[in-house]
């Protein structure tokens, strides 16, 4: 079953986000291949960071933790004996959650010196935060200084953007190209009723450019993740809050599903 709604589905912006995200970098890679012979492959690269979400996001995108939290609140409260004479407790007084999160972006490669040539970086919560932020922004500078060309896909409408354009930060999602040693960013601002565009991925002169269908990657793993399995269309999506002047035609496409 498709997803009723034309582009990024907002419901997919939670706890599934995580699949989401690696099943979009390998369909992208899958769909690239054929195009990038014989001259260049793609490939997938997986980093894992220590992410330390605050507690709104922990809610959204790991709820089993908040079921377990809530059990062992439970567990805490209830009597014990003991007997007159116990050990102090050490208590610290800030306890930070750590978890790990994999991002998953894509590499091309040029295959005669497995030089890379373009990354498509698909952005998740950890890059929209800080530290994650900062960190974010310094490996796009390196892109930059070594002449890699970067895509950048953006398809939660939370956390901070990494670009300063007032029109970047107000739409609901973004793709955003920098070429190799350009001086200009090619943008795709995107609303909740936008498709996904046809956006190029370049390679290095005099080759051309290759189309990479967004909307076709997205559709296909909705249809084999079967994300319509695990989504309550009758509830409202994952924060923040849709728009009013979105709401009703989020609530539309969401009767769909």
């Amino acid at each position: 079953m498709p997803s009723p709604f034309p582009g990024m589905d907002p419901y997919l912006e939670g706890y599934l986000w995580p699949d989401v995200h690696h099943r979009l970098a390998d369909q992208i890679s899958e769909l690239l291949a054929p195009r990038l012979r014989p001259r260049y492959v793609a490939r997938l690269s997986i980093r894992v960071l220590a992410d330390q979400p605050p507690e709104d996001e922990i809610r959204i995108m790991y709820p089993d933790v908040e079921v377990v939290r809530s059990r062992r609140l439970a567990e805490t409260r209830a009597p014990v004996l003991t007997s007159a004479v116990t050990a102090p407790t050490l208590t610290a007084p800030l306890t930070i959650p750590v978890f790990e999160t994999r991002v998953t972006s894509v590499e091309v490669r040029d295959v005669a010196q497995n030089e890379l040539v373009a990354v498509i970086e698909i952005l998740s919560p950890v890059n929209k935060r800080e530290p994650g932020l900062t960190r974010y922004l310094q490996k796009r500078a390196e892109f930059y200084e070594t002449g890699v060309h970067l895509l950048e896909i953006d398809l939660l409408r939370r956390g901070t953007r990494p670009w300063s354009v007032a029109q970047l930060r107000a739409t609901s999602y973004v793709v955003a190209l920098t070429r190799a040693f350009s001086n200009k960013m090619e943008a795709w601002p995107l609303r909740l009723q936008d498709p996904l565009p046809t956006v190029p991925v370049p390679l290095r002169a005099p080759d051309p450019d290759v189309p990479l269908e967004l909307s076709l990657a997205f559709s296909t793993i909705y249809d084999r993740a079967a994300y319509d399995l695990s989504i309550d269309y009758r509830q409202s999506p994952p924060p923040p809050p849709i728009s009013p002047e979105d709401a009703d035609w989020v609530k539309l496409q969401a009767s769909k599903g």
